[in-house]
């Protein structure tokens, strides 16, 4: 991978190259990484004051955050993929932003989701690993303590709804409906069957294990609802239609795609896409990532009929790195190391684009690390809801670093990471992340990667760079001692 500094003038002309040739090919042969200057090892405060409205903006803008499940950094063709093309999902890169160093606060799905929705490090409030999915524990979820992206929006008089997983528990004090959204349509639990002629009439709150739960019915509002056909294509459905009813006031869309997370499933109509993909798993989960991006073609083509297209905020992420162990699905991270659960840059590192039209002139490979933790402060900071902000966020407002002539600002000094042992109150996996430096702790061993020229983490610099590794441990506990001790029930199988 080629690194090097590009001027906004010449970033925009090569975009506009990329846009065009994916028009053309549906794929990319190849992206380019751009390069940051100089490591800052200093902890990353709390950066409620960054909140602020934008007037100049216009209108306040409709808000949609697009989250995938268990996605692979190669995946998609604005990072490099060319086998799976996405020519819906890249135009919000080539038409906006695209993050090359785009991180998630956690490498697994429900601490990750905990800390986009609150925009602020789940380890504050001890949400160190994923929930236990008993529908009568209530501690089983978000504590009722945090305001999500919902609660903070609804005081501007947004509209709001999820559409799809939730995973921020199953007792009903946690349901969408008491946390700040208006509609709810999916499912509560960390993953599904697909196939809706497959779903069962069983009572969530009666459920004993994870695996009853992949069956449910899917529930809008409060109540199971008979469905018919491919879960991806309904959840598209429901989020087009959510778009059309609320064209004409201010709305917030959380379409929370349980693709491509096991069960690796799609119909023919999106595997025989990819006969070029011998492998039947990677060639099924690349169909699932088609039924995604022909879902994001259908939304982008309603906000353009509507005409609120320029006057939408729209985020693209994973929740975090493809799985390579565990619920393996078939995707890769290529050419970054490890994946779902590490603190390595396969884990925490995902694809990641926002675009809004009306406030960031677009065509921006943005070159610094960025946060799923800044989505929350930039949706209310372009809603102009600093004052109602109850609590002080982790996230940035990334629009003024995005109009920065030459980008010399960085969003943050530091990002970290921990991840909790399930049989102790240790935290073996740890990280952070200043400038190009990177520090992963793992058990005892520690390890430094500079990622401008090592991306894939293959060079421990550890033992000639002590200074900076030492810089980094005692940032990373400065941050640590901030944050708060398990306070949430940890998945298991309940009795």
């Amino acid at each position: 991978m080629v690194c090097r500094t590009l001027s906004l003038g010449l970033l925009k002309a090569s975009f506009q190259v990329v846009a065009r040739a994916v028009c053309a090919a549906f794929f990319l042969t190849g992206c380019t990484s751009y390069g940051v200057v100089g490591a800052q090892n200093v902890h990353q405060a709390t950066n409620s004051k960054t909140v602020s409205s934008h007037p100049s903006y216009g209108s306040t803008p409709n808000i949609i955050v697009i989250l995938t499940d268990d996605q692979g950094y190669d995946d998609v063709s604005f990072n490099g993929s060319d086998e799976i093309p996405t020519p819906n999902i890249d135009r919000i890169a080539f038409e906006g932003v695209r993050f090359d160093r785009g991180y998630v606060s956690f490498p697994v799905c429900g601490p990750s989701r905990a800390g986009l929705l609150t925009g602020r490090y789940q380890s504050r409030f001890g949400f160190d690993l994923n929930p236990s999915e008993n529908p009568d524990d209530p501690r089983a979820g978000l504590p009722l303590s945090e305001d999500t992206m919902a609660n903070v929006l609804s005081e501007a008089g947004y509209t709001s709804s999820i559409i799809g997983k939730w995973h921020m528990g199953n007792h009903p004090q946690f349901h969408p409906l008491e946390r700040g959204f208006d509609e709810f349509y999916g499912f509560s639990n960390g993953g599904h069957n697909y196939y809706a002629d497959q779903y069962r009439d069983i009572d969530v709150q009666a459920a004993k294990t994870s695996a009853a739960l992949y069956q449910t019915r899917l529930v809008r509002g409060r109540e199971s609802i008979d469905a018919s056909g491919y879960l991806t294509d309904l959840l598209s459905d429901e989020a087009v239609d959510f778009v059309e009813r609320n064209k004409e006031r201010p709305f917030f869309l959380y379409l929370a795609y349980n693709a491509p997370h096991a069960p690796v499933q799609a119909p023919p109509r999106y595997t025989d896409r990819f006969p070029h993909i011998e492998d039947e798993t990677r060639r099924t989960y690349a169909g699932m990532i088609a039924a995604v991006d022909d879902g994001v073609g259908r939304i982008l083509a309603s906000l353009e009929a509507n005409g609120i297209a320029d006057n939408t905020l729209i985020f693209f992420l994973s929740d975090n790195g493809g799985p390579l162990v565990r619920a393996k699905n078939g995707s890769r991270n290529t050419p970054l190391r490890g994946g779902k659960g590490d603190i390595f840059e396969g884990g925490v590192r995902v694809p990641f684009a926002m675009r809004w039209p009306n406030a960031v002139a677009g065509h921006i490979d943005y070159p610094h690390a960025v946060s799923s933790l800044d989505i929350l402060a930039t949706a209310a900071a372009a809603a102009g809801v600093d004052s109602k902000v109850r609590k002080p966020l982790d996230g940035v407002d990334l629009v003024p670093f995005l109009n920065e002539k030459e980008f010399v600002s960085r969003p943050h000094n530091a990002l970290f990471w921990r991840y909790r042992d399930t049989d102790s109150e240790t935290f073996p996996r740890r990280g952070a992340v200043s400038g190009d430096d990177k520090l992963v702790v793992q058990q005892r061993d520690r390890m430094l990667f500079e990622l401008e020229t090592d991306s894939g983490e293959q060079n421990n610099l550890a033992a000639r760079e002590r200074d900076t590794v030492d810089a980094l441990e005692e940032s990373y506990d400065d941050w640590d001692e901030e944050m708060g001790e398990l306070s949430i029930s940890i998945f298991n199988e309940w009795p």
